[in-house]
């Protein structure tokens, strides 16, 4: 059978029947995986803040974190126009 024929619940089912030390394996493999995944979420943010702070002639790893958060703020910001 192919992996891909296995049904989320089916997986589920096989894991719980699993004894406690190979759960455990399954569980730390999953969050091996989640962690480099956000890792290279992470990587790939902090990339493009240093982008778009080289192009405000800012210097993204230069910033203190409140300076980021404002900096953050106003990109969140900026298409949006002026309520007055």
């Amino acid at each position: 059978m192919s992996i891909d024929a296995i049904s989320d619940a089916q997986l589920i089912d096989l894991v719980k029947q699993l004894p406690p030390e190979r759960k455990r394996n399954v569980l730390l493999a999953l969050a091996s995986d989640a962690q480099a995944w956000r890792n290279d979420r992470l990587q790939a943010a902090e990339d493009r803040m240093r982008e778009l702070c080289t192009r405000r002639g800012r210097n993204w790893d230069s910033l203190t974190e409140a300076e980021r958060e404002d900096l953050v703020d106003e990109l969140v910001h900026e298409d949006r126009a002026c309520a007055s």
